[in-house]
């Protein structure tokens, strides 16, 4: 029997929810401190992870990740690289595939911004036993999976106009 002050479903919910809304407005104060669309903001959290991952993004990649055309994408692309924040590069032998890499500059800005929130989740961590952390980490990355599960799903019941 869990210990009555567990949080119930609902309350885990409410608070994703709230996590959600807070990690938007924070990003949202970004993009306009930066001059940056919601889209280019998004698209440089993906190329980050993507080269996190040690699998550079593509275009196209990208836009299949953000739900975009690759219209759109090439678009966000180039204010991006116009603004310092990405660089696109041909790596492979085959010179037609691009990857997209966040510049150090940008990666800079990035964390001259995020720092004193890296700093405040650093105090939230150390407040928990490296076993709760285990359980908060897989939990949301059970979450994330399930909301690109639903994501995909939505996109493939789009409405045709």
């Amino acid at each position: 029997m869990p210990p009555t002050d567990s949080p119930s479903r609902d309350d885990l919910d409410v608070l994703l929810r709230r996590y959600s809304v807070e990690a938007d407005r924070i990003g949202r104060a970004f993009c306009e401190r930066h001059g940056m669309h919601r889209t280019d903001f998004q698209a440089l959290g993906i190329v980050m992870d993507a080269e996190r991952r040690g699998t550079p993004i593509t275009p196209a990649g990208l836009a299949r990740a953000l739900s975009m055309t690759t219209g759109a994408v090439s678009a966000a692309i180039d204010r991006l690289e116009r603004t310092g924040h990405l660089r696109r590069s041909r790596e492979s032998a085959d010179r037609r595939l691009v990857h997209l890499h966040y510049t150090p500059e940008g990666m800079a800005l990035a964390r001259d911004f995020f720092l004193p929130l890296g700093e405040r989740a650093a105090e939230v961590r150390s407040h928990f036993s490296a076993e709760e952390l285990d359980t908060v980490a897989r939990y949301l990355a059970k979450m994330n999976a399930a909301l690109g599960e639903h994501h995909r799903s939505l996109a493939a019941t789009r409405p045709t106009t």
